[in-house]
């Protein structure tokens, strides 16, 4: 053993932490006294619904909840999950074979990846993505093949750019739409060409509906809604980006039960389940709190198009995003990249963002912003862009 670098392989094989710089000069910064605004990470800000807090607090008085929980979810919550979908989305999801929970959709979608990719698989990853990811096939030995998303394609994948031998090898795709980071949500023309191509080649298919409950207009359409999408995959979504509990940890999967059945045999030897009072909880919640959700998505829907069009005057080239609670910003010349961009903002605004470099090489060019910050320092931010000169 190296004494020095115990880490395993799969470890160092993971990418290098692009954020280190901007770190070190963030807390050299704050260090020195000055006021730094986070717009770099999607933790929202708002206080959950107030019956939401109520009903934890009346389950924690009960000793049941803190035994060991069942691994796919307590009865009521997997029940609670398919009357949720055939509700919302007019969705037949079986409670018993087509659900089971998660401690969080990034804890789930890590595990799903292990659960189902063999060294040297294939998995097909969009690029921009959510960093996690990358790491996850890293770890899973997988073999990574990027799908670009394009601007020009509307940030969807090209999936008629996919070669054939790589499909034909591929055991996996995960997509995310509501998209994180360029904030674009999918039509039901790319599910159906989506779900024709997966069948074709025998790919499973993941879908990450973590913002899919953060829509500024129609709502998105969800992947299990189109016709033989629990035939070819699955989707997760987040109960704590719908009710603003990003610290509670809780979502689910659902779809394909091949798929949901391999999770949870992996699950089951790693975790415990989801603790039982957050379970009875999002009970209530997706019975009585849809309303709740509606008004978090009118804030998040006024931030976004406040600050948007106020940038805009300022002469940044940003539009209103159509989902999620993030501007997805061009890189302004004469920045080469959008590190330096980056790096530049922090220096000269004490305003941090995340470098669109960090989501994949296709990400370059842009810069993500997060609108999980009180309207105080949303304007503060507008006010130090606005003595900003490129």
């Amino acid at each position: 053993m190296n004494k020095n670098d115990p880490r395993a392989q799969r470890v160092r094989n993971l990418p290098p932490y692009i954020f280190e710089e901007i770190d070190r000069i963030k807390y050299k910064l704050l260090a020195e006294g000055k006021d730094i605004i986070d717009l770099s990470v999607g933790d929202p800000d708002l206080m959950p619904p107030r019956f939401l807090i109520n009903e934890l607090i009346k389950h924690l008085s009960d000793q049941a909840v803190y035994r060991y929980p069942p691994y796919q979810g307590t009865t009521d919550f997997c029940r609670t999950i398919g009357d949720w979908y055939r509700r919302q989305l007019n969705v037949k999801i079986h409670p018993q074979k087509e659900v089971w929970s998660l401690i969080g959709s990034k804890e789930g979608i890590a595990h799903l990846v292990m659960a189902l990719v063999n060294p040297g698989d294939i998995v097909l990853l969009p690029n921009p993505c959510f960093p996690m990811y990358r790491s996850s096939v890293i770890l899973a030995g997988g073999q990574i093949e990027d799908m670009p998303l394009t601007k020009d394609n509307n940030w969807l994948p090209d999936l008629s750019a996919i070669k054939p031998s790589i499909a034909r090898r591929a055991k996996l795709m995960l997509l995310n739409y509501p998209n994180n980071p360029t904030t674009a949500v999918a039509s039901r023309a790319f599910y159906k060409e989506l779900i024709r191509f997966a069948g074709k080649y025998g790919i499973i298919i993941c879908q990450d509906a973590a913002y899919s409950d953060m829509y500024f207009g129609e709502r998105p359409v969800s992947f299990l809604e189109m016709p033989g999408a629990k035939e070819v995959g699955v989707e997760t979504r987040s109960f704590t980006k719908m009710f603003n509990v990003a610290g509670w940890r809780v979502g689910w999967l659902a779809g394909n039960q091949h798929v949901v059945k391999a999770v949870g045999q992996l699950k089951t030897n790693v975790d415990s389940g989801l603790f039982v009072a957050f379970q009875r909880a999002c009970v209530t919640a997706l019975k009585k709190g849809m309303p709740e959700v509606a008004r978090l998505r009118r804030i998040y829907k006024e931030r976004c198009a406040w600050l948007a069009d106020t940038m805009q005057s300022l002469g940044w080239k940003v539009t209103r995003p159509e989902a999620t609670f993030y501007l997805w910003v061009p890189v302004p010349p004469p920045y080469k990249n959008s590190m330096d961009f980056c790096r530049s903002l922090l220096k000269r605004c004490a305003v941090l963002a995340t470098p669109g470099r960090g989501f994949g090489r296709y990400g370059e060019g842009y810069i993500r912003m997060s609108l999980t910050i009180r309207d105080e320092q949303l304007n503060k931010v507008i006010k130090r862009l606005s003595h900003f000169r490129t």
